[in-house]
Order: C-alpha cells, then structure tokens, then sequence
C-alpha cells in the first residue's frame, strides 16, 4: 500500500476545472495544500518544505530552487498544462524529480483562441465592445480575413491546428519552423524564412517552443520587417516577443495591432507598458481556459501523480532518463 503524499498545488485551474481530480488525489489519501500560482522562485520556495509533489503552474523551479534543503522531499512536479520552461529540467533530473506534463491535450483549445484573437484583431472587436459600453456608437474599420495570408511562427502541433482553421476562411498559410513536416505540408502550408514569413504575412501567429534559440525571436528587427497593416497573436509564451520593442512599434504605428496572451511576467505588472499601447488586444493567459480540454488536462496531470506515488511509470514523463538514475526519489515497480 503506498503511503499518501503532501502535495503541494499551485496549479490555478483545479477550482473550476480539476474537482474531480482533486477528490480522485485526496480518495487516494494525499494531504493538499492550495496555493494558487504561477510564484516566483522566491514565493515557491517556503512553500515546498514538508511536501512530496507539487502539482504545478508555471511556477519557477529553478536551478537554486530545486537543489534547496526546502525541496529536498519534491519527488514529482506535475505540470497542468504542456510548458515547462518554467522548470529547470536538467537541475530536476539531476536532484531525481521526475516531471511530468500533458502533451497534445490543449492543442484544439489553444488553436481555437488564436484563432479568435487573429479574428477579433482584424474586426476590430474589442475596440467596438470597449465603445459601446462607454456609449459611444461608432464604426470601426477592420482588416478582410479571407484572402489573406497567415505566417505561422513554430508549425508544430498548436500550429498545424491553426492552420486547419485558417483553410475553412481561404487563408494563405505560410510557416517557418527548422524542422518543417510533411503533416503541416499536406495541410497546404508553404514553409519559408523567418524573414519572407515576416515581409508576407498580414497575420503572423506564434506557436513555437520557448527555448534559448527562440528567446526574443521577435525583436526591433523582426518588427521592421512585418507590413504596417499587419498584426501579430502570441498564444504561445511571452519570451519569444521582446516585450520593449513590440510596444515601440505598437506606440509608432509600425505594426497594425497585437494580440498577446502570454507575457515575459505573469501576472501582468500594473505599470507593463502594453497596458498603454493603441491597438492592443490583452488577456491573461487564456488559451487553456477550455473546461472540456481542462477537464482532460486535469485528469492526466493527477493520474502522473497517482502512478507515480504508487510506483508506476507516469505516460507523459518529461525527463524519463531519471527513471534510471541512482538519485531518483521514488521507487518504481512496488
């Protein structure tokens, strides 16, 4: 019989999406601490002492934060969601904590609010909301949708599932991703360079993966590049954007408009100069919030904490080299 875990819970989604899988994990005999998140390096650490697992947000559990007498009982952080740059995963796979994550499950829900935030740009949506309700009855011109051409920046999966919505509004799409698939290429997206997708897009949508390659990827550079008719959606994470020079263009007039719902901090600082920008479309990472995928995203991130407090292989293992190492924390196979 495995003994029941102190699980510490910062993931911010189970109040309205995870009452299942918080009743599956407390049936199961696990003690829970709710302390709703994303914290900082510096708020996460107190909290982790005297715990087993953390079923986790986009906390930062970084290098110093990991090798910490505090975490020094962590065996499991369990993602909700599909990020982990948040997590320093070599520091964790050298400490024997096993990540875990759910790869594929927000993939239609994420697509689905990229897809309206490109739509709402272009119509002008949240301008003509904002001045209705201050009464103010006025038209404002958009941009046509249909006809258009898309540029996918990271075609992987989010990004094929943009692509298949951009066929049904007789969009051009066009993608730059350094290993381009033959999948998003029988979804009739034209791989180019980063610079061609820039200069040719009217909607550039990014999808990619954060990593040191892509930090920043969007750039003063990058921006001049784009058409002044253009707008950029981020449903993916905020570093790819260098935030200061995106509110440049955005207060110039270089770029359309943007729609962002990811951020370098979250939550967004009150004095974020994004809150004064023209043109700006803000929400604070949303594109999850889908209760029938957040239900699914709920279950699979318990179930990994389950298995693995009863010495079973979680599917969706991050690092599953630690499954071999001498360091790792629990015992497999009991």
């Amino acid at each position: 019989m495995a003994t029941p875990w102190k699980i510490l819970v910062t993931a911010r989604t189970l109040d309205a999406v995870g009452q299942e899988a918080v009743a599956a994990l407390r049936a199961a005999g696990c003690e829970l601490k709710m302390r709703p998140g994303p914290h900082s390096a510096e708020a996460l650490l107190p909290m982790l002492a005297g715990h087993d697992a953390c079923y986790a947000s986009t906390d930062k559990f970084t290098a110093s934060v990991l090798e910490s007498p505090e975490a020094a009982g962590i065996k499991c952080i369990s993602r909700w969601g599909v990020g982990y740059d948040s997590i320093d995963v070599a520091a964790a796979t050298r400490q024997g904590i096993v990540v875990c994550y759910t790869p594929g499950l927000l993939d239609e829900a994420v697509a689905d609010f990229a897809f309206a935030l490109l739509l709402a740009m272009a119509r002008r949506l949240h301008v003509g909301h904002d001045n209705l309700r201050q009464g103010i009855w006025k038209g404002e011109w958009g941009h046509d949708v249909h006809g258009k051409t898309l540029g996918i920046l990271g075609c992987g999966r989010i990004g094929q599932a943009v692509a298949r919505r951009a066929a049904g509004f007789n969009l051009r799409v066009i993608a730059y991703d350094p290993t381009p698939s033959d999948a998003a290429r029988k979804l009739g997206v034209t791989f180019v360079s980063l610079d061609e997708l820039l200069a040719q897009s009217d909607f550039v949508s990014l999808h990619s993966a954060l990593t040191p390659q892509t930090r920043g990827i969007i750039g003063a550079a990058q921006l001049a590049k784009m058409k002044p008719t253009a707008y950029l959606i981020n449903t993916g994470r905020g570093p790819l954007i260098d935030e200061p020079a995106l509110a440049a263009a955005l207060q110039s007039g270089q770029i359309a408009g943007a729609a962002l719902d990811t951020f370098v901090t979250e939550p967004m600082p009150a004095d974020h100069p994004f809150r004064g920008c023209p043109n700006v479309l803000l929400t604070p990472h949303l594109a999850g919030f889908s209760r029938g995928s957040g239900e699914k995203v709920s279950q699979v991130s318990t179930q990994a904490l389950l298995d693995l407090m009863r010495g079973q292989r979680p599917e969706f293992v991050v690092n599953p080299e630690v499954l071999a190492t001498p360091a790792l924390r629990v015992r497999l196979g009991a």
